[in-house]
């Protein structure tokens, strides 16, 4: 078994028997007497993914002392507000592949992809008024329109070489960081936390998506497709100026700098030039650094838990992050 392996293990032994339930939840729940909705919910959801944001709300809600049922209800529905998003997000990268399978899209269309995400959003909208918790409503109901509104933030950047940090920072924050603090809040509603205590565990969140989203750019030019599940150049091919490209700008040629911006202008260009430039700057590993630099300050953001294995699993989370498989 590798180190990553093992540790994920490690990670999620704790609630293991939370997690099956949730699961089970997340796969029995959402039922519909149309067949084509039931086919591509259970395609994409029986496609496994990582359920970081369900894990995130059951370690952190246990590390509070929470000792009732609620955590599986709410991890199940921030679990299908993040599916949703992905169908939608798939369409509009006109992505062929999502954790090394066809997407829903490839497979049925984006008409019927973005019609069963909507399908999942209104299924989790269900599930959250049956929770009748005012505080819980909010935080869902905000977190949904701010992934929104990073759709369209990244949809008016895609192919522009003057992104920079602040923007890129921008879209992570709504895209990735949102379903994070939103599990997070969720956890520190019915876990009793005070709301300084919130405001640090909310902390933590945004420190583990946006460290994971920056390692995932990184692997977007240097991982393994057999184990991210996407092809190599993906980001590139759509446009997109992620971190190792806006770090690479800082320091390049003028003719390096002028090819970069054609392939994100185009959506097409030389990879392994590219990724050769990454390399030569340094910017892949200045985007490591960040993340590491980040990941701390998050481990620093829950030092006020109490000692626990669910606390150690939060720390171990969030240092994975930057140990993906680079």
């Amino acid at each position: 078994m590798s180190h990553v392996a093992e540790t994920v293990k490690q990670i999620i032994e704790p609630v293991a028997s939370d997690l099956a339930e949730v699961e089970k939840a997340v796969l029995s729940d959402l039922q519909s007497d149309i067949p084509l909705i039931k086919k591509i919910s259970d395609y994409i959801v029986s496609a496994g993914g990582k359920r970081m944001r369900p894990l995130i709300l059951i370690l952190i809600a246990r590390a509070l002392g929470y000792q009732g049922k609620e955590h599986i209800f709410l991890a199940t529905m921030i679990e299908y507000v993040h599916t949703a998003s992905l169908l939608h997000d798939d369409v509009v990268d006109e992505s062929d592949l999502r954790r090394g399978k066809p997407t829903a899209c490839f497979k049925w269309g984006n008409s019927a992809a973005v019609l069963v995400g909507d399908f999942m959003y209104s299924r989790a909208f269900q599930l959250m008024v049956k929770t009748k918790n005012l505080r819980i409503c909010e935080i869902v109901s905000g977190a949904v329109n701010r992934v929104s509104e990073g759709e369209v933030i990244q949809l008016l950047n895609i192919h522009d070489t003057t992104v920079d940090e602040k923007r890129y920072f921008e879209v992570i924050e709504r895209k990735t960081g949102v379903l994070f603090e939103a599990a997070a809040r969720m956890a520190a509603t019915i876990g009793g936390a005070t709301k300084e205590e919130e405001e640090k565990l909310t902390e933590y969140a945004l420190a583990l998506g946006t460290a994971f989203q920056i390692i995932d750019d990184v692997l977007d030019y240097r991982g393994d497709e057999g184990k991210t599940g996407k092809a190599l150049g993906a980001d590139l091919r759509e446009g997109k100026m992620t971190m190792p490209l806006i770090y690479a700008l800082r320091k390049c040629s003028e003719e390096q700098a002028k090819e970069i911006k054609e392939a994100v202008k185009r959506g097409e260009g030389d990879l392994n030039s590219i990724t050769r430039i990454l390399e030569e700057t340094g910017a892949i590993e200045e985007c490591v650094l960040t993340a590491k630099q980040i990941v701390s300050s998050g481990i620093d953001a829950i030092s006020f838990l109490k000692p626990s294995l669910y606390k150690e699993s939060l720390i171990k989370l969030l240092s994975l992050t930057v140990e993906r498989d680079l």
